[in-house]
C-alpha cells in the first residue's frame, strides 16, 4: 500500500500577518502554491503520524475573568508551528461586550478603551477557527483556553472542531521532574526552556512563549521513543505497568455508597475515601484518570482496599471523617488532626479577655470558633480588640489590687481596669457585647467595625481597609459557624429523610449534632416501620445536655445534608431554630469578600500540576 509522504497531501501552509493591537480588520489568509509530492513506499513505522508533519497551533487568550460562564474574551494569540517552523501567528483583540475590569487592566494591560473598536467575538471566531483547521490544538492550561473557546462556540450557534489538543503544562508534568523546576506554570517553563519570549499576559506573547516550551519538551520526548501524534496524545493518558498490575484489589470492592480504605504491607490505613459508587472509584485508582503524585505513591504501596458499605452520602462522609481521625493515615491531608482546631475563649473572671485555646469546656466561658490555624484566630481576635476595648494583658486581675497601665490605656485601647478606672459593672458592659454577638446579634460588634472599613475607603487607605475587612470576614464567619453549630447542639433528636431517586427515602437520625442512625426505606415499604427500626437500634450519645455529641466537621456536614433541597425534617425531639436575629444580615458582606477574593487570580490553574520526585515512567506502546 502506498502512502504519501511527510507532508503530501496535507493542506498548504498558510502564512498570515499579525494586525497592531485594536485594528478592527480582522487577519487574512493567502494559500501559497506548491508541487504535490511524490507517493512513495510507506514502513511499518511510519504508520503513525510522525511529529514532524503534524501541524500545531498555539492558542492563548486573554479574558475580563476566570470563568466562561459570566466572563468574555478580550485577545485571542495564535502561532501555527509544523516541524519546528513557524507558519504564521493569529492575533486579534476581541470586544467582550462588558467593561474589563480594572485588575484585569492592571494584569494584562488591556483596557476598555483599546477593545472599544475591536471586533466581536461572533466575528473574530471564524476567522480563528479557519486558522486553526485541521492542527491539533495546543494551550498551557488547555482545560481553561478551550473552554472559552468553546463557551464562544455556544454562545454564536459555530460548531466546534473536532481537533485533537495538547496541554504543555500536563506534558511537562510528565516529563520534567522536580529537581528541574519547581512547577509546570508557565512563567518558570519559559526560561528553563530558554524561551525567546518572556510571558507577559498578553495573548500572542503567552503564545510564542508557549511554542518555545512546547519544542523543549519534544527534545524530551525524542529519547523516549515518542515520534507519532498518537504517542503524544496517548502520553498523559500512560499508567505505569506497576500500578495497573494492582487493579485485582477492587475486585471485591462493591457499588454503591460508602467508604473505601487503602492498607499498607503492615495492614496500615494508608488511605481514606468516600464514593456514591465504591467499585468505579477504587478501579480509577488503577487507571489514567487518577494524576495525583500523592495517589501514585500509595497505590504503590497498597496492599488492600476494605470497603464499608454505607445506607447514603451522608454516613459515608461520617464514617470517612471518623476514620481520618482515629486512624490519621499519612497520605490524607484533611480532617487528620480536629483535635488542632483552636477557639478564642472570653474567660469567666472579673475582667475577662480573649485566649486561644484547643478544646471547649461546659461553663468555662463563651467560645467563638472554631478556628483552622493561628492566622484565623489572631485575625479573629485583632478585629474584636478593634471593636471593643477588652483588656490584652494575660495576667489575672483583682478589682480590689491596682497595677500600673500600659501602653494600651494611653492609646484609649483599653478601659485600664488595672488601675481602677474601670469597674467590674462597667467592663461587664464591654464584654457583654461579644458575649450578645456569639449568642445572636452581632450587629453591635461588627457595625462599627464595617463602618470604619467605608471611612478608610473614602480616605483612599485601601490597604489598611482590606486588611480590617479581612478581619472583620473571619470574625463573622466565626459567629456563624457557632451560632448554627449551637443550633444543632440544643435539640436532643430530629430525623431526617431524602429521596433516594427510586421511589424511596434515605432516612437519618441526629442526637445532638451526632449521626447515629442511618437506614433506607425502599419504595413500597413502610418508612414508618424502618424508622422505628433506625430509632431503637441508634447510638446513644454521652455528655451534657446542650452540648455537641460529635466533631465540628461531623455536625456540618450533617447541616449540609439537612439544608440540601429535598431534604425533608420528619421528626424533632426539642427545639430547631437559628439564632435571631443572627449573621444573616451579614451575607451580601461576606458574598463580596468571597468574591473579591476569587478574583484576586482569576487565571489561576487549579490543577495539581506540581511537580514530581520522579515521573512516571513513559512507555511507547
Amino acid at each position: 500500500m502506498l502512502f504519501p509522504a511527510s507532508g503530501a497531501g496535507s493542506r498548504p501552509p498558510r502564512h498570515e500577518q499579525a494586525p497592531a493591537h485594536g485594528d478592527r480588520p480582522l487577519p487574512r489568509t493567502r494559500p501559497v502554491p506548491h508541487e504535490p509530492l511524490p507517493y512513495v513506499q510507506a514502513t511499518i513505522d511510519e504508520l503513525g503520524t510522525p511529529l514532524a508533519g503534524v501541524t500545531f497551533v498555539v492558542v492563548d487568550l486573554e479574558t475580563t475573568g476566570g470563568s466562561p460562564k459570566d466572563c468574555a474574551i478580550t485577545e485571542i494569540g495564535a502561532v501555527k508551528v509544523r516541524g519546528g517552523q513557524v507558519l504564521g501567528e493569529f492575533q486579534t483583540l476581541v470586544d467582550p461586550g462588558c467593561e474589563v475590569p480594572p485588575y484585569i487592566s492592571v494584569l494584562t494591560g488591556i483596557t476598555t478603551a483599546m477593545v472599544a473598536t475591536a471586533p466581536r467575538i461572533d466575528a473574530v471566531l471564524p476567522a480563528f477557527l479557519e486558522f486553526a483547521r485541521g492542527a491539533v490544538l495546543v494551550a498551557h492550561n488547555a482545560p481553561f483556553d478551550l473552554g472559552f473557546l468553546r463557551a464562544a462556540c455556544e454562545q454564536t450557534g459555530t460548531a466546534w472542531p473536532a481537533a485533537a489538543s495538547v496541554d504543555t503544562a500536563v506534558l511537562a508534568r510528565r516529563l520534567l521532574s522536580r529537581d528541574e523546576v519547581p512547577n509546570c506554570k508557565l512563567v518558570t517553563l519559559a526560561p528553563f526552556f530558554s524561551a525567546t519570549t518572556s510571558p507577559c499576559h498578553r495573548a500572542l506573547d503567552d503564545a510564542r512563549a508557549t511554542v518555545d516550551v512546547l519544542h523543549g519538551l519534544f527534545e524530551r520526548l525524542g529519547p523516549l521513543g515518542v515520534t507519532s501524534l498518537e504517542e503524544l496524545t496517548g502520553l498523559t493518558r500512560q499508567v505505569d505497568p506497576a500500578r495497573r498490575r494492582k487493579r485485582h484489589l477492587a475486585e471485591t470492592v462493591p457499588h454503591g455508597p460508602g467508604v473505601y480504605v487503602f492498607r499498607g504491607p503492615r495492614d496500615e490505613p494508608l488511605y481514606v475515601g468516600t464514593s456514591n459508587d465504591l467499585r468505579t472509584r477504587v478501579r480509577s485508582y488503577f487507571n489514567s484518570s487518577e494524576q495525583r503524585s500523592r495517589m501514585t505513591e500509595m497505590v504503590a504501596l497498597a496492599t488492600r482496599v476494605d470497603a464499608v458499605p454505607c445506607a447514603h452520602d451522608l454516613e459515608a462522609a461520617v464514617r470517612e471523617l471518623r476514620l481520618i481521625a482515629e486512624h490519621k493515615p499519612r497520605y490524607n491531608r484533611r480532617s487528620r488532626f480536629p483535635e488542632r482546631a483552636l477557639w478564642l475563649r472570653l474567660t469567666e473572671e472579673p475582667f475577662p479577655r480573649l485566649s486561644a485555646v484547643r478544646r471547649t469546656r461546659p461553663g468555662a466561658g463563651v467560645f467563638l470558633g472554631p478556628f483552622a490555624d493561628r492566622r484565623a484566630a489572631d485575625m479573629a481576635m485583632a478585629a474584636v480588640h478593634e471593636a471593643l476595648p477588652l483588656r490584652q494583658c494575660t495576667s489575672r486581675l483583682s478589682p480590689r489590687v491596682t497595677t500600673s497601665a500600659c501602653a494600651l490605656f494611653g492609646m484609649g485601647r483599653c478601659g485600664g481596669p488595672c488601675t481602677g478606672a474601670q469597674s467590674v459593672a462597667e467592663y461587664a458592659l464591654v464584654a457583654e457585647v461579644l458575649r450578645a454577638a456569639v449568642a445572636g446579634d452581632p450587629g453591635a460588634l461588627v457595625g462599627p467595625l464595617l463602618e470604619r472599613v467605608d471611612r478608610l475607603a473614602d480616605e483612599e487607605r485601601y490597604e489598611d481597609a482590606a486588611v480590617l475587612r479581612d478581619r472583620v470576614a473571619v470574625l463573622v464567619r466565626a459567629v456563624r459557624r457557632r451560632q448554627r453549630l449551637e443550633t444543632l447542639a440544643a435539640v436532643p433528636e430530629f430525623v431526617l429523610a431524602r429521596s433516594d431517586g427510586a421511589g424511596g427515602w434515605h432516612l437519618t437520625v441526629v442526637r445532638r449534632g451526632r449521626l447515629v442512625a442511618a437506614g433506607g426505606a425502599p419504595r413500597a415499604t413502610s418508612v414508618r416501620d424502618a424508622l422505628a427500626l433506625l430509632r431503637a437500634t441508634a447510638e446513644t450519645v454521652p455528655g451534657p445536655d446542650g452540648e455537641l455529641a460529635a466533631s465540628v466537621d461531623e455536625t456540618e456536614l450533617v447541616l449540609r445534608w439537612m439544608e440540601k433541597p429535598g431534604t425533608r425534617l420528619v421528626e424533632v425531639d426539642g427545639t430547631l431554630a437559628c439564632a435571631a436575629p443572627g449573621t444573616g444580615g451579614f451575607s451580601g458582606f461576606l458574598a463580596r469578600v468571597e468574591a473579591g477574593r476569587a478574583l484576586r487570580d482569576p487565571f489561576a490553574d487549579g490543577r495539581q500540576l506540581g511537580t514530581r520526585s520522579r515521573p512516571d515512567r513513559v512507555v511507547v506502546a
